[in-house]
């Protein structure tokens, strides 16, 4: 029995709590915050963009802290949970790795990649396990595609389209901005774990964009929309690319999905928010025979994704799965090829990886 300490209860460490109680082999004994309220088990303030409202949690068999290091020092938790802002992950990350604890870490990893280099050289001192929490391969139609590409069914890998687009952001602050890491970050992340759990890291991206600024004009390293191409040395014809970004007008808040051509199959997806209401292009596997699938996934609550990668997390300290979802080092991969992508956006020139 793996034994999770939650720190942070905003909307992400209540749906990893959700999630958690879906899974065998795992049980939450721990949960810190500052919220009294919460540490009652009154949630109700809580709401995402996903998924359901928080409720009146029964804690009673839960240990709660106000102090993360009192949860540290809680010989009852084996897996520490962060679902904190960006901006604390080094430091609550290093100290539990310190304290003996397995980690996994909600993403991105970090903005600084110094201090996501921090992180997995404590890890690797540590010798214990740091995961970063990427949910995209554990949600339905991407853990779909990737089976689909990594079992050769249908022939090798030729090319693919990936975007993740939300409505253009308002004016910021140059402190917010630096924070998220802007949505070349922020949101784009996302895309680029995937992208080389799919083709494997890139020798190097073509990049269009734009970089961020503050309400007062000033320029930041961050991007707020950008196109790339991922080029691979050894293959290539093998065409990746990705649209990215806050672009999009606001009626249009969020929209993702992909296109992945197979030699012998196409699979296609594709879900948005159109003026508050969802709209989706189920996936859909067409064959080069002429069939057209809509493969059953069997899924429609999205914090089945959640309970999918917790119960990947508690299978990985099992030794049962191997596959690099949650590796620490490739969530800091993913977010150097974020870095790379803007610097080509910055100089208009192929920046090598």
């Amino acid at each position: 029995m793996v034994r999770i300490g939650i720190i942070g209860i905003g909307f992400m460490g209540m749906i990893h709590y959700y999630g958690a109680k879906r899974v065998n082999g795992c049980q939450v004994t721990a949960i810190c915050t500052r919220n009294p309220k919460k540490l009652d088990g009154d949630w109700t303030s809580i709401q995402g963009n996903f998924g359901p409202r928080g409720g009146i949690e029964d804690l009673s068999n839960v240990a709660t802290y106000n102090r993360i290091e009192d949860l540290l020092a809680d010989s009852n938790v084996d897996l520490v949970d962060i679902c904190l802002p960006t901006e604390y992950h080094k430091e609550v990350t290093i100290a539990a790795l310190k304290a003996g604890k397995h980690v996994l870490c909600e993403k991105p990893i970090e903005v600084d990649i110094d201090a996501a280099n921090e992180m997995v050289e404590a890890s690797q001192q540590s010798g214990k396990q740091f995961m970063v929490a990427h949910v995209l391969p554990f949600f339905p139609e991407f853990n779909y595609a990737l089976k689909a590409v990594q079992s050769g069914k249908y022939g090798g890998l030729l090319g693919a389209h990936f975007r993740r687009l939300t409505s253009q952001p308002s004016a910021r602050s140059a402190e917010m901005i630096i924070k998220s890491g802007a949505p070349g970050i922020d949101l784009h992340i996302h895309d680029t774990h995937f992208i080389q759990i799919l083709g494997g890291m890139p020798d190097a991206v073509f990049s269009r964009g734009k970089i961020a600024t503050s309400q007062d004009g000033i320029a930041t390293s961050f991007v707020d929309y950008l196109s790339t191409q991922y080029i691979y040395q050894d293959n290539p014809q093998l065409a990746i690319s990705s649209w990215s970004g806050g672009i999009s007008a606001k009626a249009r808040a969020f929209s993702h999905g992909f296109e992945i051509f197979l030699e012998r199959a196409t699979l296609t997806f594709e879900a948005s928010t159109l003026a508050g209401q969802g709209v989706s292009n189920p996936l859909q596997l067409i064959e080069s025979s002429g069939e057209v699938h809509h493969p059953d996934l069997d899924q429609s609550d999205p914090v089945d994704a959640f309970t999918n990668e917790i119960a990947y997390a508690v299978s990985a300290l099992e030794g049962s799965v191997d596959d690099g979802f949650l590796s620490g080092i490739g969530a800091r991969d993913a977010l150097a090829l974020c870095y790379k992508e803007a610097e080509s956006v910055a100089t208009g020139r192929i920046v090598a990886v």
